[in-house]
């Protein structure tokens, strides 16, 4: 893959990165469908993060969104307790700042129709301003959190690894390569929901089994098909299920530490991991409770998470599975650490899955890549005068690679098909804000200017229809120097005098086709930036 020099070769040594204070103190707060999970941790000076206390503490929010559709007024309220007991925890650690603690919620609170009701009382009451994430972004901290451990892992790193956890509310999946994700998605598949299923259906516990593997068997012939077998593949699993039953086959396996680095993976052969499965499937929530020391809510989601496990391993007729310590909270923390700048690694991977997006649609290829090379080039260049970060270099060098997909629908009004498919497409960590940035800069790089009256970008705050207005008039130049689609524009030289900017091209004789592009294309950004793009032939 050629990718020239994309963001993310320089992102770590950008001056624009804040410097890492030694030893800082974070937090991150996970709202799940049947806890609120906290971490909180040391940045050490090296970058490196260290965990000091997990609590948990288990809710209901799950059976609420997943038989409503909304959150019930008292299950607010027992959120509400149980974050402001947090934030008394927090206050203990002098951890009182808002760029020191990150609050995040999952399905639950994104399929709730009451989710604004939800995160305003929780800001009234307690101060968090809660995010939900949408499947992208979960997709995106998880890789976060497990990379790690899988290059650690010579034959897991090599292998078409598979690394999912089945979650309350949904199954999350990667399918991971040489540290290249080829494969992400969200099922709605989820321990919970499941359970919630059974109760609509009120059918005696011998039959449970039967229903929630009809269930499973189904989703799971989806994944086989978007994933198929092979003799390389290898599963990795997260979840506290299935590192309990662990615990349970191994009275040797230590459960984590706050202080703990979660780099080990266990091995569990999956025909133990079945007959387990089997003696709990066997059991009522009430004994589970009993018998195991449970929370009720844990006591729910275990046998179907495992029974989901065990059926998702026998699909792919494997005999071993990995246990990882890793959790969601790991990645958060991680992305804290980094200080919510995404890592060179991880905009390689967007860069890596937004070209195969590409593909998908027969774009041109070496003029997608050039127009993207030639974009970031002028942002570098213009750092000065659009005062924009790295996240939105990446977001340009990706609205640069799709800009032309559109082509694949229709040539006429390219540009509002690209944004249409680019909005509906799944770009691996990219979530709905920014996958919206992504297609109004590729819909902007030609014709009409930014309007108001524009979908998508009339919903839009201040801050970033500026940062859009920015990124496509930027686009608008680079597209226009490869106007002749032949990428002989190699090189570039920008400075600005007299209220022009001047763009300046060696190694081409005649710059005229370019000068005429710019006719077209020029306006939005002297509209935008006060300087009009003026191109001369370098001697």
């Amino acid at each position: 893959m050629n990718t020239k020099d994309s963001p993310s070769a320089e992102a770590t040594t950008s001056p624009s990165r804040p410097e890492i204070v030694p030893n800082r103190l974070i937090a991150v707060i996970d709202i799940g469908t049947g806890a609120i999970r906290m971490a909180i941790a040391e940045i050490k000076e090296d970058n490196t993060v260290h965990t000091l206390e997990r609590l948990s503490q288990a809710v209901t929010l799950g059976e609420d969104t997943f038989q409503t559709r909304n959150i019930q007024k008292s299950t607010m309220e027992d959120c509400v307790r149980i974050l402001k007991s947090y934030r008394r925890r927090l206050d203990e650690y002098l951890i009182t700042r808002d760029d020191q603690i990150r609050v995040v919620a999952t399905s639950a609170v994104r399929e709730a129709d009451n989710r604004l009701a939800f995160t305003d009382r929780i800001f009234i009451a307690t101060g968090f301003e809660v995010a939900p994430l949408d499947e992208a972004e979960v997709n995106r901290i998880t890789y976060q959190g497990i990379r790690p451990y899988l290059t650690a892992k010579p034959n897991l790193d090599e292998a078409r690894t598979i690394v999912t956890e089945i979650g309350g509310g949904t199954t999350e999946l990667l399918l991971v390569q040489h540290g290249d994700v080829l494969f992400s998605k969200n099922y709605r598949l989820g321990a919970l929901r499941l359970r919630e299923m059974l109760k609509g259906y009120r059918v005696p516990l011998s039959k449970e089994r039967t229903i929630m593997e009809n269930q499973i068997q189904r989703v799971i012939q989806q994944i086989v098909h978007e994933v198929p077998a092979d003799k390389s593949i290898k599963l990795v699993v997260l979840g506290g299920d299935v590192r309990f039953a662990l615990a349970q086959l191994r009275p040797d396996y230590e459960v984590l530490d706050p202080g703990d680095s979660p780099d080990e993976l266990d091995r569990l052969k999956v025909s133990e991991l079945s007959k387990f499965t089997d003696k709990i499937l066997q059991i009522s929530e009430d004994q589970l409770v009993q018998n195991y020391h449970l929370s009720f809510t844990d006591a729910e989601t275990l046998g179907p998470a495992l029974l989901a496990y065990t059926k998702l391993a026998e699909a792919y007729q494997l005999k071993f599975i990995y246990v990882t310590k890793a959790n969601f909270r790991d990645g958060l923390l991680k992305e804290m650490a980094d200080q919510n700048n995404w890592s060179d690694e991880f905009n390689r991977q967007v860069i890596r899955s937004t070209i195969d997006f590409g593909r998908r649609f027969d774009f041109d290829e070496a003029h997608a890549q050039h127009v993207a090379f030639l974009a970031d080039k002028l942002f570098q260049s213009l750092q000065n005068e659009h005062k924009l970060d790295l996240r939105n270099r990446l977001l340009l060098y990706t609205g640069a690679l799709l800009h032309e997909i559109g082509i694949y629908v229709n040539q006429r009004s390219y540009h509002k098909h690209s944004m249409y498919l680019i909005s509906n497409g799944n770009l691996f960590g990219l979530g709905q804000s920014d996958l919206l940035m992504v297609a109004l800069i590729a819909r902007y790089h030609r014709r009409a200017s930014p309007n108001a009256t524009h979908p998508g970008y009339s919903t839009l705050d201040r801050i970033s229809r500026i940062a859009i207005a920015k990124m496509a008039a930027i686009l608008r130049v680079a597209d226009a120097l490869d106007y002749s689609y032949s990428q002989r524009v190699q090189e570039i030289e920008c400075e600005i005098d007299q209220g022009q900017l001047i763009i300046s091209i060696p190694h081409v004789e005649d710059v005229s086709l370019e000068q005429i592009a710019l006719v077209e294309k020029g306006p939005l950004f002297e509209e935008v930036f006060g300087l009009k793009v003026h191109l001369r032939k370098k001697q």
